[in-house]
């Protein structure tokens, strides 16, 4: 099996390339977190690889299968509640439906909210193409007592239902004999709404029918469709068309009429009956028994009691985990290198280039360097992704973001600002992007700008492999929160000089689920794998390039022009402020590159940074790296959403903050009695 990633298309006419390949084209749609991309992995074998729209936040995924001897491409939609609405995931689901013509679209929907889902079933069954239902998640229906007909959900649709769970694979051979079946077949008949619904609507179908062509891409119920909502694009299409200025007004008079009926605009009219019938369906084919356990367990850890109470246990338990499973590994790691690899390295470089500038400045690379990466990538970045990877998988996160809804709100956000916060310990590029989701400028910009301070992965990396690993676990609970208590300012002083307010907080209660082992590692390696392929080659050679300088004596020169700033102020050695620099490109270069300085200077070992610097030293150390400017691709996606006036804003803003601490700490630490 192999996959491409589907063009992207600019927002304006270009439209999205249907596949060249010949055969079946299949386009999956659904809710978020219905398991769709599970799916899509499971009938492509392809992992997540993000493909955008130019101007959008979301993206399709593509790829191609074969299933029975036949051929098919399976094309990924973004999740969505919608196709009608302003957000960037509609607006993409939207057009891609459009521009792709599929001859297939599944719809996969949650069995454990089922009137939710049919919302956007029946609205992509409002345009002319084959629907099947793929009605996933069926086992966590059952376990909280849910039974639902599928014939008679089929019935009512009046397209195929298949009953899946998507991660465990069951279903997915039935789902696709269903689809290969429904090729060629005509689209099925939406559900009817009701008057004055469905009358505006047939005469709306007679009027475009009536049309001398269509816009492109369109049939007539979806013109129809898109006429008595009052699809801001419907002018632009009207306009291209000879006989378009009498449909325009077909679909005036229609809405006018919907409106002197009901009195109020025929979209929400729309709307309101797509969502009454989807619930209709949905308590006739749907019997469940009266507890709720799921229910009950949202209330508990939703709870300002016991719902703080699970949250600080779950923060404890996450980081005490990271600090004796991390360090454990760490330390494991290095004296396994020192013993079995790095004495073979350094027999084969000596073999080669000697006990000369070279042959050392080669160690530097390929033994300092490959082991600094590995020593803090494994231990703290692996086993960090694992962890989120559960938190996310299980549900908890939805629980944080109403949890959080209050305290987020004193930094002018609301509760769902916290799933941007939460993403950014894993990383802060694409917790910047999710920041554009948040419904206006002033909390887009303040989520943003908070989330290129939370401290990654690849700084959590830092603190946890310098801080934790030599000093413990006190002064790493310290510095995080150093670290915690200036971001709630940063987040206080926003609130205070940005006009407006943030906005109400409504979420849908998502069930918990019971992580997947196998997803959650596989997630959790491709990150890591991202990591590993552009990460330790940067290490590597920065650390060629380190060693190069440091043997020939020119290290100390290029690192006496930092020395009023970093050992002036912050008490730092100075070539310390050469690494710190290269936090630019990656937060964990900085610790490894320094770590790997000390490697090649002192040898192999597990208090390497301690020889030449002291407590105090890499407490700083780990407070400005992680404080200081986001790294390089964080500034670029922060540019690109926010501005580059924002983005120098928030990176001088990081930077002011990180010395300003950075320095106090070298003063107040050594008058607390730290060496």
């Amino acid at each position: 099996m192999s996959g491409t990633a589907v063009e992207s298309a600019h927002r304006e006419p270009a439209p999205l390339a249907r596949p060249d390949e010949p055969g079946v084209l299949v386009v999956l749609a659904g809710n978020p977190n219905v398991g769709k991309s599970t799916l899509f992995n499971r009938l492509t074998g392809l992992g997540v690889e993000t493909a955008h729209y130019p101007g959008t936040t979301t993206e399709v995924q593509s790829g191609k299968t074969v299933f029975r001897g036949r051929g098919f491409t399976v094309a990924d939609l973004p999740g969505a509640y919608g196709l009608s609405g302003v957000p960037d995931e509609q607006w993409t689901a939207r057009h891609a439906l459009r521009d792709l013509a599929p001859d297939v679209v599944v719809v996969v929907v949650d069995a454990t909210n089922l009137a939710r889902n049919l919302v956007l079933a029946l609205e992509v069954m409002e345009s002319s193409v084959p629907v099947v239902v793929a009605l996933n998640l069926t086992d966590e229906a059952r376990h909280r007592g849910l039974e639902i007909d599928e014939a008679l959900l089929s019935d009512h649709l009046g397209v195929p239902v298949v009953p899946m769970v998507a991660s465990e694979g069951r279903g997915v051979e039935e789902l696709v004999d269903a689809v290969l079946d429904a090729v060629g077949t005509p689209p099925a008949t939406p559900p009817a709404y009701g008057d004055p619904v469905d009358g505006a609507l047939r005469s709306l179908r007679e009027s475009a029918a009536a049309l001398k062509r269509l816009p492109e891409g369109f049939s007539a119920r979806e013109l129809a469709v898109a006429a008595l909502r009052n699809d801001p694009e419907l002018r632009v299409w009207l306009d291209a068309l000879e006989d378009g200025a009498a449909f325009a007004e077909a679909a005036r008079l229609a809405r006018g009429r919907v409106r002197a009926e009901t009195g109020e605009r025929a979209g929400v009219v729309l709307a309101r009956a797509r969502h009454e019938r989807a619930k209709t369906i949905a308590e006739e084919v749907a019997t469940q028994v009266p507890a709720s356990r799921a229910r009950d367990l949202w209330s508990f850890t939703t709870s300002r009691v016991s719902g703080v109470i699970i949250l600080l246990a779950v923060l404890a338990g996450v980081f005490g985990f990271l600090f004796a499973v991390g360090d454990a590994l760490a330390s494991g790691f290095s004296a396994m290198w020192a013993a079995h690899v790095s004495p073979v390295i350094t027999d084969a470089v000596t073999a080669v280039a000697g006990d000369t500038a070279l042959g050392r400045t080669l160690l530097w690379g390929l033994d300092a360097g490959v082991e600094a990466s590995l020593a803090i990538g494994l231990p703290y970045i692996l086993t960090f992704y694992v962890l989120l990877g559960i938190l996310r998988d299980s549900g908890y996160l939805n629980s944080v973001a109403f949890l959080a809804d209050r305290a987020m709100h004193r930094l002018g956000l609301h509760g769902h600002a916290i799933l941007p916060l939460v993403a950014a310990a894993g990383c802060n590029v694409p917790a910047v992007a999710a920041a554009d989701t948040l419904p206006d400028d002033r909390e887009r910009f303040i989520a943003s700008a908070l989330a290129a301070m939370v401290p990654c992965s690849a700084r959590t990396a830092v603190i946890l492999g310098a801080v934790g690993h030599y000093l413990g676990l006190a002064p790493t609970l310290a510095v995080f929160g150093i670290v915690l208590l200036l971001d709630l300012g940063t987040g206080l002083l926003l609130d205070r000089f940005l006009p407006g307010r943030s906005s109400g907080l409504v979420m849908e209660m998502f069930p918990f689920r019971r992580p997947k082992a196998s997803r959650v590692i596989a997630r959790a390696w491709d990150q890591f794998r991202e990591f590993v392929y552009v990460a330790m080659p940067i290490v590597v050679v920065g650390s060629l390039v380190l060693g190069g300088l440091y043997e020939t004596g020119w290290l100390t020169r290029l690192a006496e022009p930092l020395s009023p700033l970093v050992t002036g102020l912050l008490g730092l050695p100075a070539v310390a402020g050469l690494t710190l620099l290269l936090g630019l490109l990656r937060k964990e270069l900085a610790l490894q590159l320094l770590v790997a300085m000390a490697v090649a200077i002192t040898g192999s070992g597990t208090q390497d940074l301690t020889t030449f610097m002291s407590s105090t030293d890499i407490v700083v150390f780990a407070l400005v790296n992680t404080l200081a400017f986001p790294c390089i691709s964080t500034i670029a996606v922060l540019a690109r959403r926010q501005g580059w006036r924002r983005a120098a804003l928030v990176v001088g803003w990081t930077l002011v903050v990180a010395l300003v601490t950075g320095g106090t700490a070298a003063r107040v630490l050594p008058l607390l009695g730290w060496s």
